[in-house]
């Protein structure tokens, strides 16, 4: 297993089509990157916040998609790109989501991630927007 030196950075990208399955793929993908690098402590909130992006890049937008994964500074950043350029619908509060089947990823987001934002973002001649999430205490 890979050990994380402090000034250490790494990066990861996964293009993925937009198929539902590709959530699952990112999901294992993600929990071996992590497990390699020595983060074991974060994997299943990394876990489930990514695949909360990923879903919403799958299943909202027609065209392709990507999970980047980054370390710098002993800060955990993961996001989902996708090809639409409208931004993300705002978070909304968990407790009103106790039943809701829909609409939980970004409230969940806001609620595990110690930063979470937007911006939009052009790939491979692709107009979308790129939402990530940092995980500062996972060094």
């Amino acid at each position: 297993m890979l050990k994380n030196e402090p000034n250490e950075s790494w990066e990861y990208s996964l293009y993925i089509p937009n198929d539902p399955r590709a959530v699952t793929v990112c999901r294992r993908t993600l929990r071996l990157i992590l497990t390699m690098h020595g983060l074991i402590r974060v994997v299943d909130t990394a876990e489930l916040l990514a695949s909360e992006l990923v879903s919403d890049a799958v299943c909202h937008t027609k065209g392709p998609a990507a999970l980047r994964v980054r370390w710098s500074a002993n800060v955990l950043r993961i996001g989902a790109w996708d090809a639409d350029p409208e931004p993300p619908g705002p978070p909304r509060d968990l407790a009103q989501l106790t039943d809701a089947e829909e609409g939980r990823g970004l409230a969940l987001v806001r609620a595990c991630a110690d930063l979470w934002g937007w911006q939009p973002l052009a790939r491979n001649g692709n107009r979308g927007k790129y939402v990530w999430f940092e995980l500062a205490s996972a060094a």
